[in-house]
């Protein structure tokens, strides 16, 4: 366990302590407390259609999220780790209900019952997953729904009217940009250090539908790479953040749940001349009513499974050299970009897990506090304060929020994302050297970053975020050679 999560652990006792007779507040610390101990939790926000769910069932690798139009999807869903599966619901004021487990054809099937969605609390769904021992993923509903409670489910989660924001973490998917994404991304990015997440991670999404013509062609990834660099430059994201990676939850899940008789039926769809399957994937019906050698119920399921971009993709990948079922299942995963989103996030947030979970206690500390008769709290106040303003990791996540922002050259923006831990907390990382460089090299490497980060800082007329950046990465390096002494 961490020097910070057992820091703000002896903090969070002692105001336990302090007011054990005030019920409610004892169970609000109790709460703070607990959550020391959490995965961290990560919240995939974007409008609707924009493939979270998708996305959510790529990262765990099984299909547990519902992706059709249920009642499940117009609730806010966590996704938690758990030595079997389990759906809990919670509502009507507190009112917890088991719900059962259903599984058909692989998928996990949810079912709200008799409770209506207006009616639900929060919906829990346990599932025995590494990636969720990590994070906890909790799905929203999407925004720009046609019904406004739906949209209003979601905005209460990440603006809510007491409190914060639940989330340590946001996904924020995008298919294209549009004035709502712009608009959403802004309210996001306002609560960074006020109380709501710590950082964005942002998702060009069903990437494998983006290129126009060539959508679904084995460089339809490329095109959508293209896109991402386009909005690092976009105009109308000025002051936003701008760093997307493009991902395809669909192929990413696909090669997670390959089976060996879809990759024969895609083989042998590979098989045919490029003009024929190309005239067949015209269409849903044209591929279910064409002359193939694959039979109709075969195609009907790759269909549901893959899409015709879907198909299209993996035929590629076939024809590109996967002479197997578990070579394409890496190739779709590696296509997809999902191993580069699953690095941001874990050089991002997973490597200060415990820095993150003290600081989701502490600020849920202070906001009960603040709450409470000032006579009782100045003490556990000042202290709550002195560790929050000694907390860096925050300080470097803030940075590199706003990193995209900063009216900088490109290669310095890349040296500052090494140097605040953005590509990974290693000091060797950060400092652009080798995973075995010695702490003699270490030193000397941070003292000349010290050097150069404390001379950009002499340049007048700064820009407060670019000042403010600046000085976690001396920050940052002045910590390494501490620790290289």
């Amino acid at each position: 366990m961490s020097a910070e999560v057992e820091r703000a652990r002896m903090l969070v006792r002692d105001a336990r302590a302090e007011f054990a007779d005030d019920p409610r507040a004892a169970a609000e610390l109790a709460a703070c407390e607990r959550r020391l101990d959490e995965p961290l939790r990560v919240a995939l926000v974007g409008k609707l259609k924009s493939g979270k769910s998708t996305l959510l069932n790529a990262l765990v690798g099984e299909e547990i999220a519902p992706t059709d139009a249920t009642e499940c999807t117009r609730v806010v869903t966590w996704f938690a780790s758990s030595d079997g599966p389990r759906v809990e619901l919670t509502h009507d004021g507190g009112r917890r209900t088991a719900l059962p487990v259903h599984r058909a054809e692989g998928r996990l099937r949810l079912d709200l019952g008799p409770v209506p969605a207006d009616r639900v609390e929060r919906l829990v769904v346990g599932w025995p997953s590494t990636l969720l021992d990590r994070y906890t993923i909790i799905d929203t509903p999407g925004t720009s729904s046609n019904s406004p409670d739906v949209s209003a489910r979601t905005m209460a989660f990440l603006t809510p009217e007491h409190g914060s924001c639940p989330a340590e973490a946001v996904i924020f998917l995008m298919r294209s940009r549009h004035d709502s994404d712009v608009a959403l991304l802004r309210q996001l990015q306002d609560q960074i250090g006020g109380g709501g997440p710590l950082g964005i991670v942002g998702v060009l999404s069903r990437a494998d539908e983006i290129g126009g013509p060539a959508a679904g062609r084995h460089d339809a990834l490329g095109a959508a790479r293209r896109r991402t660099d386009e909005l690092r430059t976009d105009p109308e994201l000025s002051g936003l953040h701008r760093d997307f990676v493009a991902v395809s939850g669909l192929l990413a899940l696909r090669g997670q749940t390959l089976r060996q008789r879809e990759f024969n039926a895609l083989s042998a769809l590979a098989g045919l001349p490029d003009q024929a399957l190309t005239a067949a994937l015209i269409s849903t019906g044209r591929f279910t009513s064409a002359e193939l050698p694959v039979p109709v119920d075969q195609r009907e399921q790759l269909l549901e499974a893959f899409g015709v971009v879907g198909i299209r993709v993996a035929v590629e990948l076939v024809r590109a050299g996967a002479r197997d079922a578990p070579s394409l299942a890496a190739e779709l995963v590696r296509h997809s970009g999902l191993g580069e989103l699953r690095r941001i996030l874990d050089a991002r947030f997973g490597s200060r897990h415990g820095q993150l979970k003290a600081h989701a206690a502490l600020t849920g500390v202070r906001r009960v506090l603040r709450r409470l008769p000032a006579a009782r709290t100045a003490r556990l106040l000042r202290s709550v304060e002195l560790l929050l303003a000694g907390e860096h990791a925050t300080t470097e996540l803030r940075a590199l929020g706003a990193l995209p922002t900063l009216p900088v050259p490109e290669p310095t923006r890349r040296v500052l994302e090494l140097a605040l831990g953005g590509r990974g907390i290693a000091p060797s990382t950060r400092l652009g050297l080798p995973a075995d460089a010695s702490p003699p090299e270490l030193r000397s490497a941070a003292l000349a970053a010290i050097g150069y980060w404390r001379q950009q800082l002499g340049y007048p007329l700064l820009e407060p975020l670019t000042e403010r950046a600046y000085r976690a990465a001396v920050r940052s390096c002045e910590a390494i050679v501490s620790n290289a002494a």
